[in-house]
């Protein structure tokens, strides 16, 4: 079954061709991070605006790199939620367009979900159930992963993804947007006990974090620095940073799946691209015993694969929309 699937929920524009779930036939992605950087941070307008301009051309690039026909694509989905609303309309309306003038079913998608089925392009034999740690620019959530299809959320952020903590810290440092490369590159080699910065603890939940805290803490510092003329050393700085986040994500991710009596554990989304992340989730992992999934750094960022991973699991489930399909901002997973 080959899938055209399209993802627009923020500032990638991303169509790919996916085939039973598994293979990735194609990934087109257009990436808008240059055109929101002098800004520092996504203007969804422009987000938007450029969604428009490129995605009947990716979608048509999608479809000759793959090697097929459009009487080829057995259905088309789509990424409806989460996401920037103007952005993610773009994509909704484009994919009904399309699954209309081809006479196949439309398949709606939620985002996360797709993050999370980036790894099953990854790893082959990767299946469920699994518990996933979902961090990105706009979420930041422990999924009990049951099936394909069924997903519970046991934990998330009471305020702040980890993600837009990256992007504020890179910002105050003055260091370019995304913030989630720069500050890894900028870390590497520092002294992560230089600066300490809090770690949350959040009551009512052992699985729930917070990042706001840490966000202000490291914007204090650096302001409190700059207004005595103090120097900060930058590299220790991103270190330490990195560390606290890490230290808020994996041993949270460790305790949940111990709790929930899981060896199989899975990250997702962009800030899984993080090498300290990385690192420390392979050395927790290796010490408890687990298995640990983390898609390569090319499915980590918003991408059209995951969507049509995910789309051919809900086809199997029976999930498919008519044309009135429409966006929503936010959805629970």
């Amino acid at each position: 079954m080959k899938i055209l699937a399209f993802e627009s929920t923020c500032d990638e524009t991303a169509v790919a061709v996916v085939e039973d779930g598994r293979k990735i036939l194609t990934d087109q992605i257009f990436s808008q991070a240059q055109l929101h950087a002098v800004y520092g941070g996504v203007v969804p307008e422009i987000a938007s605006r450029c969604h428009v301009e490129s995605i009947s051309i990716l979608a048509q690039r999608a479809i000759e790199a793959a090697g097929i026909t459009r009487q080829d694509i057995d259905a088309v989905a789509v990424s409806y939620a989460p996401g920037l609303i103007g952005a993610v309309l773009v994509g909704v309306n484009f994919a009904k367009a399309c699954a209309l003038a081809l006479k196949v079913p439309l398949i709606p998608v939620h985002h996360i979900r797709g993050h999370i089925a980036a790894n099953y392009l990854a790893y082959p034999e990767l299946e469920p159930p699994f518990l996933c740690l979902a961090i990105s620019g706009g979420n930041t959530m422990l999924v009990d992963v049951r099936g394909y299809t069924d997903m519970e959320i046991i934990g998330s952020t009471r305020d702040d993804a980890a993600g837009e903590c990256f992007d504020k810290t890179a910002r105050v440092l003055g260091l370019p947007y995304p913030g989630g490369k720069p500050i890894d590159e900028l870390s590497q080699g520092g002294d992560d006990g230089m600066y300490h910065f809090p770690i949350s603890h959040v009551e009512g939940n052992p699985y729930d974090m917070s990042f706001s805290g840490l966000k202000t803490a490291v914007i204090n510092l650096v302001h409190n620095a700059q207004q005595k003329g103090e120097e900060l050393n930058r590299k220790g700085l991103a270190a330490s940073f990195t560390k606290a986040v890490s230290d808020s994500l994996v041993p949270r991710t460790m305790m949940a799946a111990e709790n929930l009596g899981y060896k199989k554990i899975v990250v997702a989304g962009g800030v899984a691209a993080n090498s300290r992340i990385r690192a420390d989730f392979t050395a927790a992992a290796k010490e408890k015993g687990c298995e640990l999934f983390v898609p390569p750094l090319r499915l980590c960022g918003d991408n059209g694969a995951m969507v049509g991973a995910q789309a051919y699991y809900e086809y199997l489930a029976g999930v498919t929309a008519g044309s009135d399909l429409n966006a929503y901002a936010t959805m629970d997973i």
